[in-house]
Parts: structure tokens; sequence; C-alpha cells
């Protein structure tokens, strides 16, 4: 009978520790679901931003003789190539920014719940024992920061093959230097190695650090839309996501510029071998102005792209189980 007791007490506290592990790993923070979120968010942003972004690509990466501006670009386009030129080195980035933003907001998913626990609101600092406090704006940009720098590693190859299909004027398939992605990739691999792949990785580096500026300003606006609309949540999500990525583009422009003219750049016979080459190369063309050549399709994507491109990722974020 005491044996009997004795196994009765010590299975409750078993029993108890089990029940406590089940609700913890219940309450334990689901990573996959930004990873997975990022995907639709891919989809939606690469559906309606690659025409501006070609348009944009190419304004950034010509003389003034060639296109007088982000309409005439548009028409001799549409006017030369049809609208399939407007998509034209779209499937590296189809399938590029599912995968990119799967990591960019997985990875940020990530850094924000590490920068909340273990940084800003650590268990150590809540001595009340009450609710954790949210991560504050300056929290979201750091966290933003660090995404972007993660995932500038699987976008600069995209990115750099991107334009190097983008800046092919000829009609005829047959006069284009690349037939396509793979093509691109394979004679970028075989005449200069990985590191031709991963040509303009430090200017991608230096493009995303300006993240801070889009994931601060978004948790900024959504908060602000919450406390002072009646909006819904798609629309929050969609009105901030906008509104943030305009703030993103109008801080990292001039260094997105001086990206494009370095991965457009000959592999064989360099023009711009560091960073400032290349900015330098930009001023002398046109001076100031130069740096925001292009700017007009790009701030005019800007808004649509990543408004559609976070309302899916928010909407699919809060239909997975936490």
């Amino acid at each position: 009978m005491a044996t009997t007791a004795m196994q009765s007490s010590d299975a409750k506290p078993a029993a108890t520790a089990l029940i406590a592990t089940s609700d913890e790993s219940r309450k334990s923070p689901k990573h996959y679901r930004g990873f997975v979120a990022g995907v639709f968010s891919g989809i939606a942003k690469l559906s309606v931003g690659h025409p501006f972004d070609t348009v944009k690509v190419r304004l950034q990466t010509t003389k003034r003789a060639q296109f007088r501006g982000p309409v005439d670009c548009l028409m001799q386009t549409l006017r030369k190539e049809g609208f399939a030129g407007l998509y034209k080195g779209a499937t590296p980035p189809l399938v590029g920014w599912m995968f990119m933003d799967s990591i960019m907001l997985g990875s940020l998913s990530v850094y924000r719940r590490l920068l909340n626990d273990n940084v800003f609101n650590a268990p150590s600092h809540n001595r009340r024992g009450g609710d954790q406090g949210k991560l504050p704006v300056y929290g979201h940009a750091l966290a933003g920061t660090m995404a972007g720098w993660t995932v500038s590693f699987v976008a600069a190859p995209v990115e750099h093959i991107k334009a190097r299909l983008q800046v092919q004027y000829a009609a005829d398939k047959s006069a284009r230097l690349y037939s396509g992605p793979i093509d691109c990739l394979k004679k970028i691999y075989s005449g200069h190695g990985l590191r031709g792949v991963y040509h303009g990785l430090s200017a991608t580096l230096l493009f995303r650090t300006f993240f801070c500026f889009w994931w601060g300003t978004y948790d900024l606006f959504t908060r602000q839309l919450q406390q002072h609309t009646s909006l819904s949540a798609p629309a929050v999500n969609f009105w901030a996501g906008g509104l943030s990525a305009q703030i993103f583009w109008l801080t990292s422009y001039p260094s997105d510029v001086v990206k494009q003219r370095i991965m457009t750049d000959p592999l064989g016979e360099r023009r711009f071998p560091r960073w400032r080459d290349a900015a330098q190369a930009v001023y002398r063309e046109a001076g100031w102005r130069g740096y925001w050549r292009g700017f007009v399709p790009c701030f005019l994507r800007a808004f649509p792209a990543n408004a559609m491109a976070l309302v899916a990722f928010e909407g699919v974020m809060r239909s997975l189980p936490e």
C-alpha cells in the first residue's frame, strides 16, 4: 500500500511536468510562420512590381540620350518588345522573391522575437511579473537591418542576374548575350566563378542596411493607424506597408542606383572595381540628379507592390497557428 502511495505521489509531479511541457510547446513560437508567409509576399510583390522595376533598372543603367524619362522608357519597351518586355528577367525574381521574402520575413520575425525576449523586454527586466512589453520602434528597425543583411546573401546573385537580363535591349532573342536566367548564371559562373555570381554583394549589403527605415516606420505606421483609425487589419497592413516602403526608397534610392551600376558592370573589364568608383561615375555623368534617375517608377511601384506583399504576409501569418 505504501509503495503504491509513493508511486502515485511520484506520478503526480511527472504528470504535472508533462502537462506543463505540453502547454509550453503549444505556446512556444512557431518560427516557420514567417518563412511560409514570406513566400506569398514574394509572389504578390513580383506580380505587381516587376514592370516598374524593369523601367527603373533601364533608366538607372543607361545614358539620358536613350530614354527621355520613365514614360518614354515604358513606351519604347512596349513598342519594341511588347508587354512581355516589361516582365523581362522576371523568372529569377519570381523564384528569388519567393525565396528572398521567405528568408527576409522569416528571419525578421525571428530577430524581432529574439531582440524582444533577450534585449528590450527580457524576463529579468520584468520584475513586477506583468505582461511582456512590446518591441520598440528602434527594435523593429534593428531587426529590419539584421534581416536585410541575412537576405543579402540570397538577394545578391538573384538581383545580379535579373539586372543583366533587364539591360538586354535586343528584340531578337538570338542577338542577346543571355538567352535566359539559367544561361546567364552558367556563363557568369563558367567565366568568373562564384565570385562573379556574387558580384555586387557588398553594395547589396549596404543597400539593405536601410531596411531599418522600412521596418521601423512600418511598426510606427501600424501603431498609429490602429490607435487613431477604425481600419480593418488588412487595411492597416496595406497602408502601413505601402507608406513604409516609400520611406525606405526615399532614404535608400541613391545606394540602389550605385548598386545597379556595379551589377551591370562588364565582368571582364570592370569599370567600377570599388563602390566609390561607381558612385563617382554617376555624379560625373549627371551630378546629384544622377542618383535619383529612375526614381519615379520606383516610387510609384513601392506603394502597391509592398502594400499587397504585406497584406499577403500578415494575412497568412494570422491564418497560421501560433
